[in-house]
C-alpha cells in the first residue's frame, strides 16, 4: 500500500509539471513574449530566452516530445489507479491530507512535505510489539540519508505522534559519541524507552552490545532509531532500514513553486513559472537542498517581479561559479564538509561564510542578518563580521540554520582548490 501511495504521488507531481509545460506553451503560441534581455550574457543559461518566433520544425519537435511525455504520464496514472477500490478502503484509516490550493504555501511551511510512506513505515515499527522470545527483545531501525534531506524532521514528526508518546515511558535523544554515558545517567529509568541516536561516525560493536543490554534490563519492548548518513550503520538494524533520498525533481519543483508564489495564482505570471522551473533545476542539481529551496522561495515570494527574480538568480549562479572556479566543488559541498564558501556576489564587499558548529566560540555582540535581507538589500550588511540566519524552520525540530560571515573573503581565499581535489569546469 505504501509503495502504491508513493507511485501515485510521483505520478501526481509529474502531471503538475506537464500541465504547467502545456500552459506555458499555449501562452507562447497565442501571444508570444518579448525576448529576454541578453545584456548579461554570462547568466544567459539561468533562464529561458523566449523568442517571438520559433521555426515550425522546432515547434513540431517540441510538441512531439511533450506529447510523448504526456502519454507516459497518463500511462503511469492509469497503472496506479487500477484496482483502486481496495487501496481506498485501506487508506481510509490513515492520516488525511487537506487540499488547500490557495494557502498551500502556509500549509507546506507548517507541515512536513512528502515522506508519507516513510512516516508510515516508521510509525508501524514503533507501534508494533516485539517478540520477547525472538532474537531481539528490542527493535532497531536505521534511518540513513544524506546531509539535510530531512532525517531529523521525519523523526520529530513521528515522535510527536500521540500514539508514540503514550506508548513509551521515555523518549531519549542521544549523540553517538556519548552513547555509553546513559549507562550511569539512566539507571533510574524503567519501562519501555524510545531512543533516537544520531551517529556522525561508526560505533564499536562491543559498545553497541553493552548499550542494547542496558535497554533490555530497563524494560523489554524498547525501540531504537539510528539517524545517520553512514550506510554501514544499517548493519545494526533488526528490521529493514529506511533510506531517505533527496526529493525527486518533480517533487522539489512542486514544493518550490508552491512556496515561491504563495497565494498568488502562478498562471498569472507565466514568465515567473518558467524561471521557477530553472530555479528548481539548479536546486535539484545542488543535491536537492531543502534549506536552499525554502530560503530562496521565502525571498522570491516577497516580490513577484521578473527583474527581481532574474537578479536573485544571477547572483546565486555567480556564487556557484565563483566557488567552482576557486575550489572545484559546488558551494553546497563546501558547506556540508564544514569549509568556508565565498558569498561576495551577495554583498557589496568580499564575504566568506562558514557553518556555525555547536560549541564554537561566537561573539554575542555580532550583528545578525537574515538571508532575505542579504540578497534583497546588501546595503544593510555590516562591514564587520556578522551571523547569517539562512532560514528558520517552523516545524519540529524547528532548527535555525546559522552561519558565521567574515568580511575577509579575499584574504582567506587565495583561489586554490581544496587539498586533494581537482578543479572542475564550470557548467554552462
Amino acid at each position: 500500500m505504501m509503495m502504491q501511495l508513493k507511485m501515485l504521488s510521483e505520478a501526481m507531481y509529474r502531471g503538475h509539471r506537464l500541465l504547467d509545460t502545456w500552459r506555458s506553451r499555449a501562452l507562447q503560441d497565442d501571444a508570444g513574449f518579448d525576448e529576454v534581455s541578453s545584456n548579461n550574457s554570462s547568466s544567459s543559461s539561468l533562464y529561458l530566452a523566449i523568442p517571438l518566433k520559433r521555426s515550425r520544425t522546432t515547434m513540431v519537435n517540441d510538441d512531439k516530445d511533450i506529447r510523448l511525455e504526456s502519454d507516459g504520464a497518463l500511462e503511469s496514472l492509469e497503472i496506479v489507479v487500477a484496482n483502486m477500490s481496495e487501496f481506498v478502503v485501506l487508506l481510509s484509516e490513515c492520516e488525511r491530507m487537506s487540499r488547500r490550493p490557495y494557502d498551500v504555501y502556509l500549509y507546506t511551511d507548517n507541515f512536513m512535505f512528502s515522506r508519507h510512506a516513510e512516516k508510515q513505515k516508521l510509525l508501524s515499527f514503533l507501534l508494533e510489539h516485539n517478540d520477547p522470545s525472538g532474537d531481539h527483545a528490542w527493535g532497531v531501525l536505521p534511518l540513513i540519508g544524506g546531509v539535510a534531506v530531512g532525517k531529523k524532521t521525519l523523526v520529530a514528526h513521528v515522535c510527536g505522534d500521540e500514539r508514540v508518546r503514550s506508548r513509551f515511558s521515555f523518549i531519549l535523544h542521544l549523540i553517538g559519541d556519548s552513547l555509553l554515558g546513559i549507562l550511569d545517567d539512566g539507571r533510574t529509568m524503567f519501562g519501555m524507552m524510545l531512543v533516537v541516536i544520531e551517529f556522525s561516525s561508526d560505533v564499536d560493536d562491543d559498545d553497541w552490545k553493552k548499550f542494547c543490554s542496558f535497554l533490555i534490563r530497563m524494560g523489554r519492548g524498547s525501540k531504537i532509531i539510528i539517524v545517520s548518513k553512514l550506510k554501514r550503520l544499517a548493519r545494526l538494524g533488526t528490521v529493514k532500514p529506511i533510506f531517505l533520498s533527496v526529493l525527486s525533481y518533480d517533487e522539489l519543483r512542486y514544493l518550490f513553486k508552491a512556496l515561491s508564489f504563495g497565494s498568488v495564482e502562478p498562471a498569472e505570471h507565466p514568465r515567473l513559472v518558467q524561471m521557477a522551473d530553472q530555479f528548481a533545476k539548479e536546486l535539484h542539481n545542488a543535491h536537492g537542498s531543502l534549506l536552499a529551496t525554502n530560503a530562496y522561495a521565502n525571498v522570491l515570494r516577497r516580490n513577484l517581479d521578473v527583474q527581481f527574480w532574474r537578479r536573485i538568480m544571477d547572483e546565486g549562479m555567480r556564487v556557484v561559479k565563483r566557488n567552482l572556479s576557486m575550489y572545484g566543488v559546488h558551494p553546497n559541498t563546501l558547506i556540508q564538509q564544514g569549509h568556508p564558501m565565498d558569498i561576495t556576489d551577495f554583498g557589496l564587499h568580499p564575504l566568506s561564510m562558514t557553518p556555525y558548529t555547536f560549541g564554537a566560540s561566537v561573539k554575542k555582540e555580532l550583528p545578525c542578518v537574515t538571508f532575505a535581507e542579504l540578497v534583497t538589500d546588501p546595503s544593510v550588511v555590516p562591514k564587520e563580521d556578522f551571523t547569517l540566519v539562512a532560514w528558520e524552520s517552523r516545524i519540529p525540530p524547528q532548527k535555525s540554520f546559522v552561519y558565521i560571515v567574515t568580511s575577509r573573503a579575499q584574504d582567506t581565499h587565495q583561489g586554490s582548490a581544496l587539498p586533494g581535489r581537482k578543479r572542475q569546469g564550470v557548467p554552462i
